[in-house]
Order: structure tokens, then sequence, then C-alpha cells
């Protein structure tokens, strides 16, 4: 039988929209609305910080996890791709360099040390994609490093050196001794403390830098014992702070003055011992003995030990939940994976992930957040993981912040 024009024209336009249906640009869409939500993670899993990088994948881990068995994004689950940055700039680098234009992450979060930071920023920056940094540094908010793809979760030194001189140098005296490690961290903690301390009266008598990764203090503690400060800074981080707590309570030292850390660690106290921490005071953004009065605390930690076999997780363990869950969230809030989106409904994100409220101030997305004053312990401890008496917490206020005019951000609504 011969076809009529209209049949014939008929089957054409049937067969033309099979053809269509069946291309590859069609397939490439529909695989793209089912792959997966990639976060790229660069952290140190190896050199002096790595028992905390460790703890920050695995509580990052958590926040995929509720991420997905909530539905994740139209069917679309997260996935995190942990990469070791060895804690060099340049390794932090060409790790993210990688996770963007070869995995094809989405977003990135990250990162364990103030220079690393800002070459994992500078990478994602140029490349305009969203970065929500998980350690402390006050360079990050500053205008010349910043852009609407910079987030930062964690505390900034002036943040943490602040709440913990406010808190010591009225009670334990102003004549202050630091003893630095001589990197970014050290100065901006030393910086913190000084100008929190200014109006208090306190001091200077010295500003004693370490390299990164000392082993041997020896050299630095009879200066310190000779300068009778009341005051001894630890502006270190990590093994370097285990090792010099180490030092100064085998000296002596602690008999004639109060030593005061910005950031007291879990894990260094875990690793150190009772012996080596007894006493020293310090600042943190989370401590998980929070979850006896805050009810955030207690479904992070109990979901944190359902995971890893009674467990608890560490201060910089919550930022790496915390920094990859408010991602996700803005993901939802944004309804799209496109960083520009995301980092706007970042800016609006109202969140109590782990600790209480926080919120990104939006002339430099840092977190503004609470920082909680501790001290170790040695006796009355109820488990191996109950080190700290919780001393004061001093809560989430955006006036205890830079400026954002000091920062270089002409606006800050």
């Amino acid at each position: 039988m011969i076809d009529s024009p209209i049949g014939a024209r008929r089957r054409s336009i049937l067969a033309a929209g099979t053809a269509v249906a069946a291309s590859p640009f069609m397939f490439n869409i529909a695989r793209a609305q089912g792959a997966p939500i990639k976060i790229g993670f660069p952290v140190p899993l190896t050199g002096a910080f790595s028992a905390e990088a460790q703890d920050q994948v695995r509580a990052a881990e958590i926040a995929i996890k509720d991420f997905n068995a909530a539905g994740g994004f139209n069917g679309r689950m997260a996935e995190l791709l942990v990469r070791d940055d060895k804690l060099n700039p340049g390794e932090a680098a060409t790790r993210t360099l990688e996770l963007i234009e070869k995995d094809k992450v989405q977003f990135i979060v990250g990162s364990l040390s103030a220079a690393t930071q800002l070459s994992i920023n500078a990478v994602a920056r140029d490349r305009k994609v969203l970065f929500n940094s998980i350690s402390q540094s006050d360079a990050i908010n500053e205008a010349k490093d910043w852009s609407m793809y910079t987030f930062h979760e964690a505390l900034n030194p002036h943040l943490t050196a602040g709440a913990v001189a406010r808190y010591a140098f009225p009670r334990f005296g102003k004549r202050i001794v630091y003893l630095t490690a001589d990197y970014a961290y050290g100065h901006e903690m030393v910086r913190g403390f000084e100008r929190a301390g200014g109006p208090l009266g306190a001091v200077k008598l010295a500003d004693i830098r370490h390299p990164l990764g000392a082993a041997d203090y020896s050299a630095f503690l009879p200066r310190i014992q000779a300068l009778k400060p009341d005051v001894l800074v630890m502006c270190n981080f990590g093994k370097d702070q285990v090792n010099a707590a180490k030092q100064v309570t085998d000296f002596g030292l602690k008999a004639t003055m109060k030593v005061i850390a910005p950031i007291l660690l879990l894990t260094a106290r875990q690793a150190g011992g009772a012996e080596a921490f007894e006493g020293i005071l310090g600042g943190s953004s989370y401590y998980w003995g929070l979850e006896d009065k805050v009810p955030a605390a207690k479904a992070f930690n109990d979901k944190f030990r359902k995971a890893y076999n009674g467990m608890v997780p560490t201060d910089y363990g919550a930022l790496g939940y915390a920094g990859v869950r408010s991602v996700l969230q803005a993901v939802l809030n944004a309804k799209s994976t496109e960083s520009m989106p995301v980092s706007i409904a970042l800016r609006q994100l109202k969140y109590n992930w782990y600790k209480g409220e926080q919120s990104y101030r939006k002339c430099d997305h840092q977190s503004v957040q609470s920082v909680i004053i501790i001290e170790s312990k040695s006796k009355n401890m109820k488990d191996k993981n109950d080190v700290f008496n919780v001393l004061a917490v001093e809560e989430a206020n955006e006036a205890n912040l830079r400026s954002c005019d000091e920062l270089g951000h002409k606006i800050s609504t």
C-alpha cells in the first residue's frame, strides 16, 4: 500500500521524536539529574594535624548521611571526596584544582590551617566554586581574599583569642608571655589577645616564636621563667600544643604562672594526658559535654557515637559536620547545586546543628557563634572523654568580630 502524504509526515515526526529522546544530549540530562552532589574535602590527613583532620572527615560523613537519609535533593545523593593536603599550601591548591576540574565537585569544604585555606580559597574563588572553610583564619574574611563564594564556618583567631582574654586576663593577671607557632595561625592569635587585652590593661612581655612542628621547647623555657609572667599563652595547635604542654609542665612553669591556649584541643588533651594539661585553660568552638544542657549537642553526639563505636566528636570534627551540613541545607533552600544560588541561600541561613544558634554575617560570610571557655581536669572524670570543665560560654555576638569596614567591606548588609 502506498502512504498518503499526511501519513508519511506523521511517521516522520514520530521517528524524529524518538531520535531526540534517545540522543546523547537527553541522556546526559537524565544522568545529571541522578548524579551525586560532590563535595570536595581537602584536609591534612598526614602531618602534625592528622588526628584533628581525621575527625573532621568522620563528622563530615555524618552530615552526608543525614542529607542522604532525608532523600537528598531531587533524588540526588551527596558524596564526600576526601583528599590529603599534607598541611602544605601548594599541595592544597593542587588537590583543590583536581577536585574541581577532574572530579567535577560542586562545592569545597575543608582545610585545617590558616595557610592552606587561603590557597584552597584562591583556587575555588577563581573558578567560582563555593568554599566553606573549617579552620581558623582572620585573613580569609578580609576583602583582599574574600569573594561571594567564600564562607568561614570556623571561629576566627580574633574572636577566639578575644573570648579567652576577656575571661582569663582579669582573673589571672596582666603580665603576658606568648609562646607562638611561627605562622599565620599563631600570629593572628597573638594579635587577637593583644587587641582584647589592651583595654584590660594587659602588657606583652615577649612573643617567643617557634617553628611549626617543633619537638623541643627547652631553649625557650628558661627565658619564659625569667620574665616572670602572670600568664603564659601557648598559641599553637595539634602536636605542637601537646609537646609544649608536656615540656612546660615538666619544667615547672605552672607553679608560678597560669597557662592558657586560645584553642584547647580535645585531641591534644587525650594525646598529652591529664598531667601535662592539668589546669590549662582555653577556648573551643565545641565540647561534647555541652550535651547535658544543649539538645542539639546531644543529638549530634548520639549520631556520632552510633556511627563510630561510642566515640565522641571533637571540636574540629564538629566544624566538619557543620561546614558540610550548612552547604547541603543551602542546596535544598536554593533548589540548586550551582554555587551562586547556594551562596545566596547560605548567606540567609539560620541554623543550630550542634551547639546553638548560628548565622553567616552577610558582609564577609563569617559564622557568628559562641566560644566555649574550658579548663583541663584530671579528677572526677566520668570516663576517658570527660576531660574538660566548661567554665563559661561567650554567646554569639557580632560585636565581638572585627567590623566589616575594618576588613575592607564597605557594604555590611
